[in-house]
């Protein structure tokens, strides 16, 4: 007896990096959708996991004449100290499934926890899109903050409460410098504000690696900013740019940045530059609710926007805990300041790559 043709049955397919066909067809379809995001792209999952030492899964839903209807890029995080995780995106502050389709979104759901089950993952995490029936939502950790880009120079300034616009004014008249860049030089420099910023909040740094295949796997949409003060590095932060939106990601900065309102300077500069390039939207990325970089952006004019992550765990068991300011880490955060930089440098990236 023949089985009854069904027209709205979903394939789920795992495409392999090698892949070069295909995985330039999910990074068209995925570019083409409104509510993507950069995490969502096969350069991100593959960049990340090979410069952590993970595992990327790219799995793609198609309908029953071939066409991509979702797509979930997955990164398999496994650390000794920190456990296993099936993540979307790893490393990133968004991801989750990404689909026009519902069957689509419950079977890529699936896929991703039964992969967990069979990689023996104690969590499975989704950071951003829709939340599958039977997993737990939590909304009470991040918030998110974008605002629109303004006309011109003087507009963007004055969009600015009155108070941080002043220290954006006088930012302006310390001598600095800004340029923007992927070359090795800022390359280097970047990772070593980025390390030494880390080291201050008493968290391990990533691995360079990671830097550097991210920034030649989004080719033209990654870049760093730098600024300067008489040749001497203050701040500096890696962006991505998807879809009208500049994303300020990885930053870093020294001690003597704040007296310089280099911070104030960068990233002025940096929306002032992402306009000429035609983009139309800052987004500010994700910080903890009740912290200082959480402050620090509403200062700017951005409301917070509570982030949602879909979360399902092994029953019987707690999801992981990676977030620096639970109570478990309070110690260890503050012992981690304490090592020398050098030490921590050359520590700190192997524990890192668990923490995605």
């Amino acid at each position: 007896m023949n089985a009854t043709f069904d027209p709205s049955a979903i394939a789920i397919e795992d495409v392999r990096i090698g892949d070069a066909a295909t995985v330039a067809e999910v990074d068209a379809w995925v570019l083409s959708q409104p509510e993507s995001t950069p995490f969502h792209r096969p350069a991100w999952i593959f960049a990340v996991a090979r410069g952590n030492g993970q595992r990327a899964i790219l799995l793609v839903a198609r309908d029953v004449t071939g066409a991509i209807v979702g797509v979930l890029p997955l990164v398999l995080i496994r650390s000794a100290l920190f456990g296993r995780a099936l993540v979307s995106s790893g490393f990133a502050v968004d991801g989750g499934i990404l689909s026009t389709n519902s069957r689509a979104e419950t079977a890529l759901a699936d896929t991703c926890w039964a992969l967990a089950q069979a990689h023996g993952c104690s969590t499975a995490e989704l950071r951003g899109g829709s939340a599958p029936e039977g997993w737990t939502v939590k909304a009470d950790a991040y918030l998110g903050f974008a605002k629109p880009l303004e006309a011109s120079d003087e507009a963007q300034l004055l969009s600015i409460p009155r108070r941080h616009r002043a220290e954006v004014r006088k930012s302006l008249e310390n001598g600095l410098s800004f340029e923007m860049g992927r070359d090795k030089r800022l390359r280097d420099i970047h990772y070593g504000l980025y390390a030494a910023s880390v080291h201050r909040l008493g968290t391990p740094v990533f691995p360079r690696a990671m830097f550097e295949h991210v920034l030649d796997g989004f080719g033209d949409a990654a870049d760093i900013a730098l600024v300067t003060k008489d040749g001497v590095p203050l701040s500096s932060v890696v962006s991505l740019y998807h879809h009208d939106a500049v994303m300020p990601y990885w930053h870093g900065a020294t001690l003597a940045s704040r007296a310089e309102r280099s911070n104030e300077f960068l990233y002025f500069n940096l929306m002032n530059a992402s306009r000429e390039r035609g983009l139309t939207l800052f987004d500010f990325g994700r910080s903890k609710v009740g912290t200082g970089p959480a402050a620090w952006k509403k200062t700017w004019g951005l409301e917070g926007v509570p982030l949602s992550y879909a979360v399902r765990a092994v029953e019987g068991k707690m999801p992981r805990d990676v977030n620096p300011l639970s109570p478990q880490y309070v110690r260890k955060v503050e012992m981690w300041k304490k090592l020398p930089l050098p030490l921590a440098n050359m520590i700190g990236p192997w524990l890192a790559r668990g923490l995605g």
